[in-house]
């Protein structure tokens, strides 16, 4: 019976893991990263960035996503009529595998959430006080796209959902043939005691930090004044002429030398 349910809940999270809205931030923090390198060794937004990439990069190396598939594959597709049929099952080391990676997956991008969430503030309050205000608007906009593609996509619920039935499905499988293979650690059966925290309330707390921070409003009205109201096409036509007319009128004066300093 738990053969199916297991199998739709291995696609859900490896399609889910996969996506490729991760993979896309992952190359464009990998690039910012790569650009800013020499010149913010010492920036709190760029160290802070650094933990971001530094998740990311654990995530992909665990191979979560290829562990998920595996299993996958060696769970039969048709199930067998007959209620007392014989069937092949994954083995108790396989399922513990899987579970210890669920488990590291789910504590990994619990981190990356937070790490997101201080990188984010980070990178706001530099960018009120007027400082590297092309990196950290690149930043603030790259991390807030991170942290939606893994809220938006259940990433951190889907693995959740599959450790419940990974713990029944190693428990029956341990009832029926009793293999341990990693020992000295106990599966917990509840995984929130596990992460330490309450996923759902522990995610709305950073999404109330990041929306209710201090946006830099004053200077960016300077950089981007409001438009003027409409005018008609006869003003558009006139202004235009003006402007041209002013432009081929102008005389600019040529330096004598390029490359003297200028104080």
């Amino acid at each position: 019976r738990w053969l199916p349910a297991l199998r739709r809940r291995l696609d859900v999270a490896g399609k889910r893991l996969s996506g490729t809205g991760l993979a896309a931030e992952g190359r464009v923090l990998r690039a910012v990263l790569y650009v800013y390198h020499n010149r913010l060794l010492r920036h709190r937004p760029y160290l802070a960035l650094q933990q971001v990439e530094q998740c990311l990069k654990r995530l992909w190396k665990m191979n979560l996503v290829g562990c998920l598939e595996t299993l996958a594959g060696l769970i039969p597709k048709k199930n067998a009529p007959q209620a007392h049929a014989e069937c092949l099952v994954p083995s108790q080391p396989m399922l513990e595998t899987v579970a210890l990676k669920v488990l590291g997956g789910c504590k990994l991008i619990l981190r990356l959430l937070d790490c997101c969430c201080k990188a984010f503030l980070l990178s706001v309050q530099h960018l009120c006080s007027e400082e590297f205000i092309l990196l950290n608007t690149v930043a603030s906009g790259m991390l807030s796209r991170l942290w939606f593609v893994i809220q938006y996509r259940c990433v951190l619920q889907s693995l959740i959902s599959l450790y419940s039935i990974l713990s029944t499905s190693l428990h029956l499988v341990s009832e029926t043939q009793r293999m341990p293979y990693i020992k000295g650690f106990t599966f917990p059966s509840d995984i929130s005691n596990f992460l330490g925290v309450n996923v759902s309330s522990e995610v709305k707390k950073q999404k109330a930090r990041m929306l209710t921070i201090k946006k830099p409003k004053s200077w960016l009205k300077k950089l981007f004044p409001a438009m003027p109201e409409a005018v008609s096409e006869v003003g558009k036509k006139r202004s235009f002429a003006t402007c041209m007319s002013a432009v081929k009128n102008c005389s600019i004066p040529c330096p004598a030398d390029i490359g003297e300093p200028v104080l």
